[in-house]
């Protein structure tokens, strides 16, 4: 199975910057820290730790795609949820289980109808195309999908006015993997023509300390149990969050020439580079401080908030909020963002009445 990245020249051939999200396998010769992402996604249904129900429905509409002796009929799949939960893994995982290739891409990449069509007229049989961010896409992109996702055909409109006439081109029978973090932003015909729609979920400490354990050993350095129980811990439960803390430890380690990392160790590293406990960085804090000190505790509306906290929107609602939540540190009303109790205690605030606040 290859996974295919893309890039784009002009008329002069000079490269341009590829805005697509691809995946490119490395050579034996890449340097390790270049492979890093590459290296650490898993290859199999097998070893991919975590999404229990994810891997059950993958295994139960793969095996009966086989049985049927048309892969193609295994439908398209919407995975949703908060970004490093594993999506991009996923659709390369299939792709290899059908022996097909994943073509990746992020929508940006794909905002001219021609980039779409391209696309699609590339695909061979049985490839899976991993569109990230997909509720990203204009319109026009949007539409070109829905012909090719239920018929495998492409309408396209050659021509203008009188002498316009619309064009069917036949494309080769793929699987579409869809990721968004906003699945309520995604357009109903579009979120319809999927067959499987599936959340993704957090991951427990028990499954971070696997995926922590295993980046170690592709990392090569040594990383004891409750070692890589604390790293869990501050990981949010998401494997890419725990998967950038392992490295940041590994690095500490190495340069304190420490040969095998223990708790302690890596409480010292994760301190230094300011990750606390919970796995609260400062920009988390700073945001519920802000709400504390400037909003009384809220409500604040998010527009208001990221205005203050010099941040866009989008960025307060993907990065921050999923994990403040979760933690029960943040809560969403009808009148916006508003800090729990049990965040003003981990912060050492006490709120006396509205417009007076201790800290403690």
């Amino acid at each position: 199975m290859a996974i295919i990245s893309t890039s784009k020249t002009d008329n002069n051939d000079k490269p341009k910057k590829d805005k697509s999200k691809a995946i490119t396998l490395q050579s034996e010769s890449t340097p390790l820290d270049q492979q890093f992402e590459p290296s650490l996604r898993p290859k199999s249904i097998n070893e991919y730790i975590g999404q229990p129900r994810l891997k059950e429905l993958l295994r139960v509409c793969i095996g009966a795609a086989k049985k049927r002796e048309d892969i193609t009929s295994i439908g398209h799949f919407l995975l949703y949820g908060s970004p490093g939960l594993g999506k991009t893994s996923c659709a390369i995982i299939l792709a290899r289980e059908l022996g097909g290739e994943a073509k990746v891409f992020s929508a940006p990449a794909l905002s001219q109808p021609k980039d779409i069509v391209g696309v699609l007229l590339s695909l061979n049989v049985g490839d899976v195309l991993f569109i990230d961010e997909i509720h990203r896409l204009n319109k026009v992109t949007e539409e070109l999908l829905y012909s090719a996702m239920e018929d495998f055909v492409l309408d396209l409109t050659a021509g203008k006015a009188h002498a316009a006439r619309v064009m069917r081109l036949p494309v080769n029978r793929f699987i579409l993997v869809g990721a968004t973090t906003r699945l309520g932003v995604l357009s109903s015909p579009l979120r319809d023509r999927f067959t499987h729609i599936y959340k993704m979920e957090f991951y427990n400490h028990d499954e971070l300390v696997q995926i922590i354990k295993n980046t170690g050993r592709v990392l090569k350095f040594e990383l004891t149990e409750d070692g890589a129980f604390e790293i869990a811990k501050r990981a949010r439960g998401t494997p890419r969050i725990a998967n950038r803390l392992t490295r940041l430890v590994r690095d500490y380690s190495q340069h304190e020439n420490i040969s095998s990392t223990k708790k302690e160790d890596a409480i010292a590293a994760l301190e230094l580079f300011k990750v606390d406990p919970n796995g609260l960085e400062e920009s988390d804090k700073l945001l519920l401080r802000t709400i504390i000190e400037r909003y009384d505790g809220g409500p604040v509306g998010v527009e208001t908030l990221a205005a203050t906290l010099g941040e866009e929107r989008q960025t307060i609602e993907d990065c921050y909020e999923p994990f403040l939540l979760q933690a029960g540190f943040l809560t969403r009303t009808s009148r916006g963002r508003v800090v729990t109790g049990e965040a003003y205690k981990y912060l050492g605030y006490e709120k006396k009445a509205p417009g007076q606040l201790k800290i403690i």
